[in-house]
């Protein structure tokens, strides 16, 4: 009776995740908006062109939308009567590719008024994001609907901050239902794009108020860092995220992690943190860019699960700053 009493809850909870993301398809505007894909990829190639971060930008966008409330595209709305933009929170703060959001969407209701989400843009141009720049593709799942609300408040608990420890790191994902796997596979996103120095510079001089730098960056690494972060700077220079191919998607990340050349203490916590189970997984990664490019798709089609609005939920956007 006990054992039954475990069950039923359990297949109760997989039933409505499944019920509540049944309405994505890889085919959900094939009669709506057929050529959504090439519009969106279009925009993307365009971009690209005169952007090297377009990609790194809108994956970060995408990652921090569903991780708050789920993928709804509520990281996109402005500051309104009733909203509390999430783009103030401190982890979107400077964040860049919402103008090219806009742009993509102005494309589409050119072709398709009404029809395509914003939070469906978001997983699509990560998609074609990563795979212009020599990174995997992966079917992408649409049918997500927009909120009609932010939650400031949500990405100050739900979002990790680049000075995160790993202990605080793997709740913040087990609690969206990622694994550790998924948590090293997505972190791998940072194999392109930039981080600016205010998200790292504590590692440098005087980390965790020890008077020293953080002693796993490689010190032949840290001196390129100080320079470029010098003691008393305003925090706003970029670097580089993946120091050897810095505008490529591939598995040059973890290669850096292993000489402890990541940028950020939440990259270089997944290799340098002793015994934990995130570092064979590291070691995997580091020695077969197919294995890291399967998983990542894999845990790409996951994210894109979480808190999805489907059906009558939410609605389509015309502006994807603001409500309807």
């Amino acid at each position: 009776m006990s054992f039954l009493r475990f069950i039923v809850p359990i297949f109760f909870l997989i039933s409505i995740f499944v019920a509540s993301n049944a309405q994505l398809s890889a085919t959900f505007y094939a009669t709506t908006c057929p050529n959504v894909t090439e519009i969106v990829r279009g925009v993307m190639e365009q971009t690209q062109r005169t952007d090297v971060r377009a990609g790194a930008k809108i994956i970060r966008l995408h990652f921090h939308d569903c991780f708050v409330n789920g993928c709804d595209g509520s990281i996109l709305l402005d500051n309104a009567t009733g909203i509390i933009s999430e783009k103030d929170a401190a982890a979107n703060v400077g964040a860049g590719g919402f103008d090219i959001v806009d742009d993509i969407k102005t494309a589409l209701e050119n072709v398709c008024p009404g029809v395509v989400s914003c939070a469906d843009i978001l997983a699509l141009a990560s998609e074609i994001g990563v795979a212009l720049v020599g990174g995997p593709t992966w079917q992408v799942l649409l049918g997500r609907r927009d909120s009609l609300t932010a939650n400031r408040t949500g990405v100050d608990s739900d979002i990790p901050s680049p000075v995160e420890s790993l202990d605080v790191m793997r709740p913040q994902f087990t609690n969206k239902g990622m694994d550790i796997t998924d948590l090293v596979a997505l972190s791998g996103a940072h194999t392109f794009g930039r981080a600016r120095c205010r998200t790292f510079q504590q590692r440098l001089f005087n980390f965790n108020e020890s008077g020293s730098p953080d002693p796993t960056i490689n010190s032949t690494y840290l001196p390129t860092l100080q320079g470029t972060c010098p003691q008393g700077n305003d925090g706003t220079t970029f670097e580089n995220l993946d120091k050897t191919t810095p505008d490529n998607f591939d598995n040059d990340y973890y290669i850096n992690l292993q000489n402890q050349e990541g940028l950020l203490q939440t990259d270089q916590e997944l290799f340098s943190t002793s015994g934990s189970d995130t570092i064979a997984i590291v070691n995997r990664y580091a020695g077969s860019q197919t294995q890291f490019f399967d998983d990542f798709a894999s845990s790409m089609i996951k994210l894109g699960n979480i808190g999805a609005l489907t059906g009558t939920n939410g609605e389509i956007r015309t502006d994807c700053k603001r409500v309807n």
